[in-house]
């Protein structure tokens, strides 16, 4: 092959399909992202490295934020109100909650922030993954269709972008906007098990967030596991 003194490149070569696959991308777009992980005083191996393998935009800042040792519902809620008060991660467009048992694919951070390019009417899109043992069900919360608020399982659409009533935590990213809204009930999150019911501290939220007009879904295209570190199985 013949040594040329000008090479303007493959992607050059292309320029309406480079510059279209930037453009569905993103990239351009300031994409910053709070990555915040509950967690107790271990991981385990396995989930370790898929949180260590995400992959995220480029040239974009990411601040990961570990809240040990508290209850899940207390985590986020607290973790989110010292982001809110921080002057710079305040006006940063993204967060991320992922959890100490849940297996992400490398790509998964880069999928979600297309569907919420992709999809401007949700606050919020998770990945797919199910409640752990025989018979789990998929964790997309609620028939948005239903008139009368519910959280009963969604079967999952493979591939597609499913909306959802509410949400697991284990792997979505949420816009900061949402959490600057001073009409949604703080704390945020919190599981409850007394007078007023029976609750985890996911759905506690969705209850408030969707009387106030916020959509989430799922994105089954997104596929993450579930592992339990009791059997080594994840579901």
């Amino acid at each position: 092959m013949p040594i040329l003194a000008m090479d303007y490149g493959e992607h050059n070569k292309a320029l309406d399909k480079s510059t279209s696959r930037i453009l569905q991308g993103s990239t351009w777009k300031k994409q910053r992202i709070i990555v915040i992980l509950p967690a107790s005083d271990s991981i385990s191996t396995k989930v370790a490295l898929s949180h260590w393998s995400l992959m995220f935009p480029p040239n974009q800042p990411v601040y990961r934020m570990v809240a040990l040792g508290m209850e899940v519902g207390d985590a986020y809620s607290q973790a989110i109100e010292n982001i809110l008060s921080h002057p710079e991660l305040s006006e940063w467009e993204y967060i991320l909650t992922i959890e100490h048992d849940n297996v992400p694919p490398p790509d998964g951070v880069l999928n979600l922030l297309k569907r919420m390019d992709e999809h401007p009417e949700f606050a919020c899109i998770g990945g797919l993954y199910w409640t752990k043992g025989q018979g789990g069900v998929p964790q997309i919360w609620g028939d948005p269709k239903d008139p009368v608020l519910n959280f009963r399982p969604q079967p999952p659409v493979p591939g597609e972008l499913v909306e959802c009533c509410g949400t697991g935590m284990g792997f979505n990213l949420w816009r900061m906007s949402m959490f600057k809204d001073k009409k949604l009930r703080r704390p945020w999150f919190k599981t409850i098990a007394g007078k007023e019911g029976i609750g985890t501290q996911d759905l506690y939220f969705w209850g408030d967030a969707r009387a106030h007009g916020y959509r989430c879904a799922i994105d089954c295209a997104v596929t993450v596991g579930h592992y339990d570190s009791t059997t080594g199985i994840t579901w």
